[in-house]
């Protein structure tokens, strides 16, 4: 059985304000409870796992700052709370900021911006999903997809350009039906078709020449996990019709081998080719298509969805860092906007390629758009693109301000507030607009607020 979906618990008395949550919560794919007052939520978080806590601040029998403030009293590990509030009530939220809550967002608010929120949260570790795919509506709505398909085990066929992340939805979808489990992949174009088989099926000794010893096929290996069938599209169609027949008798014989040995796995396939053209040209067993193709997910090009490109080259920029033991550099203004307006034709891998690059060639704190791209940022041009440039590159360059500053503070709000000259509430309030996030931006684990 597949764990079940994080759930979120909303506490808000107004039926409208609530019913709109809960519209959009249900759209996004979210499972969550409404509570009407803070004493049922109370009761509620005792004695359930929430992956995040979406609350008001006035509440009919309790304020939500009353309930945290209780709940933190009897020392209890609490999830993320993100408060709904009144411009009249922010001194409160500010203060329970400092008490450890997560966040804030003021009425009237736009939905949107609260999902964001909500969709931040959504790394490993944090609780609200096994994998994060990206801030987009797109991959949103692949992960959401991911939770339903995650109860059964049907065949999944991953679609995309190279490069876009197959794998990784593959790997999303399997840590959601079980980590634990064996996730074995095998690129199905890298292997000539004598060696194909031999991985997919395994070989018993002396079925060939070096094969020593038996060994076991990935089939074998993936039994009772994923099995990721990565370029299935340039599979030669001998190998189509035994893996069809696997397929269809949940079994294979190694090479060289007589005995049939049952296999209990959950296919997942990709391509970056059009199978049903394929198909159409007699280069892909239709049938097979069709046992592979229960359900079909799209991952769209990067140049599709730009939201996620600042975050995925943050987190591969740490990921980078990491391996090479080193802290992970930042992304000045102009290169954030480069790595933004790029086309990335070869999508995530060159994205990764390009900050890799980037980070082991340069000893830097920030990379700019000359060591990213190897050139001068271009020249604007065009009075439409030169004013709204202007009011992002301005945007940008207050943003990288206010994040060295809080680095050079090690994230400690008050401290950095002073340094800049600006109230803790006013440094607040530009980190939420500008989208300045701990996690995200630099700040060390368990900096104090």
């Amino acid at each position: 059985m597949p764990p079940p979906l994080p759930k979120i618990c909303l506490i808000e008395d107004d039926e409208i304000m609530g019913e709109s949550l809960a519209d959009r919560l249900s759209l996004e794919g979210f499972s969550f409870d409404w509570h009407h007052n803070g004493s049922d939520a109370c009761i509620a978080l005792r004695t359930q796992n929430y992956a995040l806590v979406i609350s008001d601040i006035r509440l009919p029998d309790i304020t939500g700052d009353a309930l945290f403030e209780q709940l933190l009293s009897e020392h209890r590990c609490l999830p993320p709370f993100i408060f709904i509030t009144g411009h009249g009530d922010i001194d409160t939220a500010v203060r329970l900021l400092k008490a450890g809550a997560h966040d804030y967002i003021t009425k009237p608010f736009d939905l949107d911006a609260l999902i964001d929120k909500i969709n931040a949260l959504m790394v490993p570790g944090n609780g609200l999903g096994p994998a994060a795919l990206g801030q987009s509506q797109a991959m949103r709505r692949i992960e959401a997809m991911l939770h339903r398909l995650a109860a059964s085990d049907a065949s999944v066929l991953i679609t995309g350009e190279s490069g876009v992340g197959k794998e990784r939805v593959a790997q999303a979808l399997h840590q959601m039906t079980g980590a634990t489990k064996p996730f074995i992949a095998v690129n199905c174009g890298a292997l000539t078709e004598s060696l194909l088989e031999a991985e997919l099926f395994g070989y018993e000794k002396g079925a060939f020449t070096g094969a020593i010893r038996t060994k076991k096929g990935v089939f074998e290996q993936a039994s009772g996990g994923t099995l990721f069938l990565d370029e299935i599209g340039d599979m030669p169609p001998s190998m189509q019709v035994k893996l069809l027949r696997a397929l269809q008798e949940r079994s294979i014989v190694r090479v060289g081998g007589e005995t049939s040995i049952p296999v209990r796995i959950r296919l997942i396939c990709a391509t970056h080719q059009l199978l049903q053209e394929r198909v159409n040209c007699g280069a892909f067993r239709e049938d097979l298509y069709y046992r592979i193709n229960v359900v079909e997910l799209r991952i769209p090009p990067l140049r599709e969805r730009p939201e996620d490109i600042l975050p995925l080259a943050r987190s591969l920029l740490s990921e980078i860092a990491l391996a090479n033991g080193k802290s992970p550099p930042g992304l000045t203004p102009t290169a954030e906007h480069a790595l933004k307006n790029y086309r990335w034709p070869g999508n995530i891998r060159e994205l990764k390629n390009a900050l890799e690059r980037a980070s082991l060639m340069n000893d830097i704190h920030f990379i700019s758009h000359d060591i990213l791209f190897d050139r001068p940022a271009p020249r604007l041009t065009g009075q439409q693109d030169v004013a709204s440039s202007l009011r992002d590159y301005l945007n940008e360059c207050e943003r990288d301000f206010i994040v060295r500053a809080l680095d050079s503070h090690q994230f400690q709000i008050q401290a950095c507030a002073d340094s800049l000259g600006i109230s803790r509430k006013n440094l607040w309030e530009k980190m939420r607009k500008l989208g300045i996030d701990k996690s995200l931006d630099g700040g060390k684990p368990g900096a104090p607020h």
